[in-house]
């Protein structure tokens, strides 16, 4: 008996000591540099730990909007891995700056509408009942030049709002200060991608928008041609795009493609 639990002791030793060594040889390798959209975010964050250990070495993640990374991007901004709206991916592999192997589509999110939780969850559910709530909201908020923005304009556009509305919009510099300014009571409703609604402590899906103005927005990832770390970078996209990682998908309101 004494026997078995000295070998047991020593085996939780040995794993304790592997997970260890393991997670040390991830610090110490070189950084995969991970341009990403606003829309994946809360995917990155949930998975990153998994996705380090895979692959074998840290991520260096910088999110922003798809439009400000593009920019970065054209601008000479170095990386390994581009996770953007599928439009700006195959724009900049037309442009040579995304490698022709590797890339990988891995989802979408519709456009909804966020609260503060708790809230009176206004009605949304059809063209009219949306266009009043927008009428008798105090304020709103989406982000500038978001991935959203083009489909919440033709909407308003198409309820014939848009004029009457504008005073009472927030345009915001990220999604973080979008959601974030209705968590905190600043504005009354956000509408932006509900990949970046889920995630966010104190604010609350309302729902998707009607199905006449609802568009989805897709994601791919690619790899930079001048890759520093260009097998890892492969190896990263390989595991987001793993059915593995579906779940997580799911969860922070993406559909697989």
């Amino acid at each position: 008996m004494r026997t078995r639990l000295i070998t047991a002791r020593v085996a939780a030793i040995v794993l304790v000591l592997i997970f260890e060594f393991a997670q040390e040889s991830v610090a110490q390798a070189p950084p995969v540099r991970v341009l990403a959209s606003n829309g994946v975010k809360a995917v990155l964050d949930e998975l990153r730990g998994q996705a380090e250990r895979t692959i074998g070495r840290p991520l260096a993640m910088e999110i922003n909007t798809s439009a400000s990374t593009k920019q970065k991007i054209q601008s000479g901004e170095a990386f390994d891995v581009a996770i953007l709206t599928t439009e700006v991916i195959e724009d900049l592999s037309k442009e040579g700056k995304i490698a022709g192997g590797g890339r990988a589509d891995l989802g979408r999110s519709g456009i909804g509408i966020g609260i503060r939780k708790g809230a009176p969850k206004p009605d949304i559910s059809t063209p009219e009942a949306i266009k009043g709530t927008l009428l008798n909201a105090k304020s709103m908020t989406w982000v500038r030049d978001g991935a959203s923005r083009a489909h919440i304009d033709k909407m308003l556009a198409g309820l014939g709002i848009a004029n009457d509305v504008k005073p009472k919009i927030i345009l915001a510099q990220g999604a973080d200060q979008a959601t974030a300014s209705v968590a905190e009571g600043k504005a009354q409703m956000v509408i932006t991608l509900i990949s970046e609604i889920l995630p966010v402590r104190g604010l609350e899906l309302v729902g998707p928008l009607p199905a006449k103005f609802q568009n989805y927005v897709s994601f791919a990832a690619g790899v930079s041609a001048n890759a520093k770390n260009a097998d890892a970078a492969k190896a990263l996209i390989q595991f987001l795009a793993d059915a593995s990682a579906t779940p997580t998908f799911k969860a922070k309101g993406m559909e697989r493609r």
